[in-house]
């Protein structure tokens, strides 16, 4: 037998769930639906209230019901079953869902929703705590003369009375008020903004004021899907143009500008001329990739002195722990042939610092890679290189797994590819690697599971990581001099993840700080500055020009390492550099403005993020500011109880030392002949 939830009504503030039932063998006098909690392991269960025929049952719940009091619990994730227990037989299934409900408002910091799993098992999601000052709207798009808005105006079955929508100016204090007065369905709203009341040249955000409980409410308008099948542009008479843009936390711009004249679009039309270039180029790309491949299957020897290639993100940099077990190879076996393999825009650094190098995807490059005895590198080759059976190929990865990796992405949403193809290549390149470098017992065994991987680990810590346990104060001194530091100011480092939700279109990424300069250097300014390491992607999608006095832009800086040196505090959110930055037991602040978006959308975590961090998570741009000024002042985190189990956990093997390990690991497999 099957079990499907096929809807939800609501009633009076209630919730009435239908279920669909498949190939009904048994009757359902004794059966019941049993709601498990995935975390807490809770149990809820709920009769059957009716039967609308021999295949369709309902069961009456509160949402109320299913969250509790709880200090380190906000979200609360409830599996469903249908358990028929009658004295001859017992089934237990877990139910199975095609309903996927829009977020509903349980009290003003609570929500709830109907969702579904990977494999597409009904899920019943609750979230408390929220931000009191979001109100979640279900669409908002622009016609020929309107821009409209969709939303609730219940909360729980409670009506919301006297609603208004806000337009609100960014640049004075000037406001648009539209009365709530039309409804969509039983229980929603719709309001229509003139688009002939929109302000030239202006940028607006978009809020709510209502009355709940005779309570006045006044919140920002958000939005927590994408805008994408919304209409989002419109170009109007008059040479005007009007566009909505969803901010960094949901909230929603309506700007204002005026539309390309004749001659630019007579200018872009010239543009395509571009992109036949694009196109050419990509035809280039494929007969290359074509012929890299014919290379890779000529037949090699190696060469008769041991050679050693390395890489670094795909050639993007000389760095991470390539880079450092490169430095010790120079420094204690020179005579070795070691040669890096880069993308052109490394060729000035390796110039400059005396490194031996060749360009990727050239014939030399595939002649040195299939002749060398060994590769070193923290990600992967493509699979089309071909590893010859007298490599050693050591991966020493780049990170502590905090986002779930491989086998363990239940569903695989990128473009050009499907979960078991992905899933398939991954093991298939994973099981290339003769060695894999773990960091600790924690990212081991995640390796052998998400990896598939069945080669030997050398559990010796990152060899990038042996900078932050050897340097001493005077070499950090040094480090903030050539970065241009000031030496007497404190220095906080923020550092966050890339989002896949960030590309906008070929070649395109957005991305939008999520506080606002001017109140960090209104609180901090004066003796703190603040350094940025964004991702590659999207490090040049920033304009920071106007606070050049205590803002520096490192991301493009290659060695992470010395940004963690020279920091007296890092702020991230999802990006696993917490980990390393540990090891320097200093303060670390979380920041996951979109956390709850991220972990529903994107992937999953390893790690219960709101319980197994070394710091605070501050949920909101003013709790921020307050959390830096406290950790700036408790600059050292070795008393920490918390902070020292998360350091004993995922840093304590290292001491030092990892990158002298591999070299030793290699030179073992040079002077065994292996």
């Amino acid at each position: 037998m099957r079990a499907i939830l096929s809807g939800v009504h609501q009633k009076k503030g209630k919730q009435v769930l239908e279920f669909e039932l498949l190939d009904v063998t048994v009757p359902l006098e004794t059966a019941y639906v049993l709601f498990v909690e995935k975390n807490s392991l809770a149990s809820i269960m709920k009769p059957i209230s009716k039967v609308l025929s021999h295949n369709i049952i309902r069961v009456n719940i509160d949402a109320q019901d299913f969250h509790f009091q709880s200090s380190d619990q906000t979200e609360f994730e409830w599996q469903i079953f249908l358990i028929n227990n009658s004295l001859t037989n017992k089934n237990v299934i877990q139910v199975e869902s095609e309903y996927l409900s829009d977020r509903h408002q349980l009290e003003l910091t609570s929500y709830y929703q109907f969702n579904s799993d990977a494999q597409g098992m009904a899920l019943f999601n609750i979230r408390t705590h929220q931000s009191d000052d979001e109100f979640m709207i279900n669409s908002v798009n622009l016609t020929d003369v309107d821009l409209e808005i969709t939303g609730y105006n219940k909360i729980n079955g409670t009506l919301i009375k006297n609603q208004r929508i806000i337009l609100k100016s960014h640049s004075t204090d000037g406001k648009l008020e539209y009365p709530v007065s039309k409804k969509l369905f039983e229980g929603m709203f719709t309001v229509s903004i003139p688009l002939t009341d929109i302000p030239q040249n202006s940028v607006g955000e978009l809020f709510i004021e209502y009355e709940l409980n005779g309570k006045e409410i006044k919140q920002r308008l958000i939005i927590s899907k994408s805008l994408a099948g919304q209409s989002t542009d419109i170009q109007l008479p008059g040479n005007r143009e009007i566009t909505l843009e969803k901010r960094y936390d949901n909230g929603i711009l309506v700007k204002e500008f005026a539309g390309a004249s004749l001659l630019q679009k007579v200018g872009a039309a010239g543009g395509k001329a571009s992109t036949m270039i694009d196109v050419i180029k990509m035809i280039q790309e494929k007969l290359n990739l074509v012929r890299m491949r014919f290379l890779f299957k000529s037949g090699h020897s190696p060469y008769e002195n041991t050679t050693i290639i390395f890489e670094s993100f795909g050639g993007r940099q000389v760095s991470d722990s390539p880079y450092a077990i490169y430095k010790v190879f120079k420094t204690l076996y020179p005579g070795i042939n070691m040669i890096w393999s880069i993308d052109r825009s490394q060729k000035k650094f390796c110039k400059e610092n005396q490194i031996a190098y060749v360009v990727r995807r050239t014939n030399k490059w595939v002649r040195i890679l299939e002749k060398s005895q060994f590769w070193i590198s923290n990600a992967r080759f493509p699979t089309w290189v071909k590893k010859p059976s007298y490599v050693t190929y050591i991966q020493t990865w780049h990170g502590t797994p905090l986002k779930k990796l491989g086998l363990d992405i239940e569903n695989v949403s990128m473009p050009g590819t499907t979960t078991v193809k992905y899933h398939k290549n991954f093991v298939r390149e994973a099981n290339r690697w003769d060695a894999l470098v773990s960091p600790n017992d924690y990212s081991t065994q995640i390796f052998r599971s998400a990896f598939g991987f069945n080669n030997q680990i050398l559990k010796i810590g990152y060899p990038r990581n042996d900078e932050l346990i050897n340097t001493q104060p005077e070499d950090i001194d040094a480090i903030k001099e050539q970065l241009g530091i000031p030496l007497d100011k404190k220095v906080v480092m923020y550092a966050p993840t890339y989002r896949d939700n960030q590309f906008a279109e070929k070649g395109k990424y957005t991305f939008e700080l999520p506080f606002d300069l001017d109140d960090f250097r209104k609180s901090f300014g004066d003796d703190t500055v603040l350094i940025l390491r964004m991702h590659y992607l999207i490090s040049n999608a920033l304009d920071i020009s106007d606070y050049s006095d205590f803002v520096y832009d490192y991301s493009n800086y290659p060695n992470i390492s010395d940004l963690y040196l020279v920091s007296d505090l890092l702020i991230t959110d999802y990006s696993s550099v917490f980990f390393d930055y540990a090891y320097l037991k200093r303060p670390i602040l979380f920041y996951p403005y979109d956390y709850h978006l991220y972990k529903e959308e994107l992937r999953g975590f390893y790690l219960n993020y709101e319980k197994d961090l070394p710091g605070k998570i501050a949920e909101n741009s003013k709790q921020l500011l307050e959390e830096i000024n406290h950790a700036l002042a408790h600059p050292d985190m070795a008393a920490n109880e918390k902070f020292m189990n998360f350091y004993n956990r995922f840093c304590a093997i290292n001491d030092g030392l990892s990158s002298l390990k591999v070299v030793n690991y290699v030179m073992h497999q040079i002077e065994s002949g292996m």
